[in-house]
């Protein structure tokens, strides 16, 4: 393939710099590229996507046709971050996650935040993911979010910004490590040569978190990773995560309290859990607390977390933290807790409970991008350029009827890569997500899932909606560690 003709367009390039020419960090790449034979790429890129359905790496799309599964598509040519650019975001990523902790510890406990009007009490008690079950609940360390997922954008004008921060049950990571794997078996050579960090430690240091959890009397931890069964859209990644670590996979009917521990049974009979890597939603994570009718849950694990005697990942009731209303409080939080700017900003965000903002937005609908404040996956939103007049007045409609539960954004013009369509490169629009672990010590996975929005001009990058894949290779001095 030659990238001869690749246009970067009025959008940031991450490989090419405006006039085409690529940038430092991509040089390397665009050479190994374009010294392939005619058509190799290709044939690769074909060699990969046979390789993905080999390993059942799949996802499931929740009411497409009755949920099968589809392989979450993959393109090779990957996103290059550059050192510092790197150790800019994670120093911002680290702060974040830690101002957003000591928020959530305090939304649960004194309050302070709210008391000093920082955040209006209003939007925290009107959050539908705040939940009372766990007022006064200490965590161990005082950690609730122990695995986050931190959705990062670049402008137009190259400026990079936190997009929204999945804290409740992130997923992804699993493509990761395994789109890693992919790009090392088929450039082999372009590894060898350029610094690009590994990726490869991410399982071992999970499992290193979450044994740094478990109550303090458990010598060598039991930990499990529940799951809500096959049919979870992330099955895939449960099963692999659990696979890589080598913890049990279990289901909630797998687990039961007694005494007021949780056990596992077994063949050999119960077996004590000390630690859950939980991949189930809050409402349906125990019956006995919060929804009744939940068979995905174990009744009275709330209980066994709240006497500690046993540790979940991520903590109940983190989600109040991820709603998008609170996202734009999120500088303000930083500030309060920390006594520092936001390293990484937000997005600019008009709040639609607010009379200004909404009035602002309502007018402005064609120009705006619109979000829920709970939804995930791409859906519950509007992208108003892209939408239709009838779409728009659904929205309208929406935000009068509840105007809590929305945000607006502008629409920002996505940084593009380069991206294999019908055998050449065009640019497609995409995000980053990079994985953060907060256990002793919060440690930030070198990277993260590059999103792609794969339909031309599409800005909806989500795997629900289209989107798929590329490796996402940070540089380092030193030899290669990939």
């Amino acid at each position: 393939m030659r990238f001869n003709g690749y246009q970067t367009g009025e959008f940031y390039d991450e490989l090419f710099a405006p006039d085409c020419r690529p940038r430092p960090e991509g040089a390397a790449l665009v050479e190994a590229i374009e010294s392939l034979p005619d058509g190799e790429l290709m044939i690769r890129q074909e060699a990969a996507e046979r390789l993905l359905l080999q390993m059942g790496i799949t996802f499931n799309v929740y009411g497409a046709e009755g949920g099968r599964e589809r392989i979450f598509p993959f393109d090779m040519i990957p996103r290059i971050v550059n050192a510092p650019d790197w150790t800019w975001m994670e120093k911002g990523l680290k702060q974040r996650i830690h101002a957003l902790n000591l928020f959530i510890d305090d939304v649960y406990h004194d309050q302070k935040i709210l008391n000093a009007g920082i955040v209006p009490r209003e939007v925290i008690e009107s959050a539908r993911c705040l939940r009372p079950q766990c007022v006064g609940i200490n965590p161990p360390r005082g950690i609730w979010c122990h695995i986050t997922g931190t959705d990062l954008v670049r402008d137009r004008d190259g400026q990079v910004y936190v997009l929204e921060d999945n804290l409740r049950v992130p997923s992804g990571v699993s493509y990761v490590l395994e789109n890693r794997n992919l790009m090392k078996s088929t450039f082999p050579k372009v590894f060898r040569g350029m610094t690009i960090r590994s990726v490869d430690e991410y399982p071992g240091k999970l499992l290193e978190m979450l044994e740094s959890l478990a109550p303090p009397a458990s010598h060598a931890p039991s930990v499990v990773l529940l799951t809500p069964g096959i049919y979870n859209s992330a099955y895939f990644e449960h099963s692999f995560l659990a696979q890589q670590m080598g913890i049990p996979l279990v289901e909630g009917r797998d687990l039961v309290v007694r005494d007021g521990f949780v056990e596992m049974r077994t063949t050999k009979g119960f077996e004590r859990v000390d630690v859950i890597y939980r991949r189930i939603d809050d409402d349906f994570l125990d019956p006995e607390a919060f929804r009744e009718d939940s068979l995905l849950g174990v009744p009275g694990l709330l209980a066994a977390y709240k006497a500690g005697k046993v540790a979940l990942a991520n903590a109940p009731g983190n989600g109040v933290a991820d709603d998008k209303v609170v996202y734009a409080y999120v500088p303000e939080i930083v500030k309060y807790y920390l006594g520092e700017d936001a390293i990484i900003p937000n997005v600019p965000t008009y709040l639609c409970w607010r009379d200004a903002d909404r009035q602002h937005v309502l007018q402005n609908l064609d120009k705006l991008v619109v979000k829920a404040a709970n939804e995930a996956g791409g859906y519950g939103m509007l992208v108003g350029p892209h939408a239709t007049e009838a779409e728009r007045e659904d929205f309208a409609g929406r935000i009068a009827a509840n105007p809590r539960n929305y945000i607006a954004q502008p629409t920002l013009g996505l940084s593009r890569v380069p991206t294999i369509c019908d055998g050449h490169a065009e640019g497609r629009h995409v995000d980053l997500r990079p994985y953060v672990l907060y256990g002793k010590e919060i440690y930030v996975l070198p990277g993260g899932l590059t999103r792609v929005a794969l339909k031309k001009g599409s800005l909806v990058v989500n795997s629900s909606q289209g989107g798929g894949s590329k490796d996402t290779w940070v540089l380092a001095g030193g030899a290669a560690e990939a």
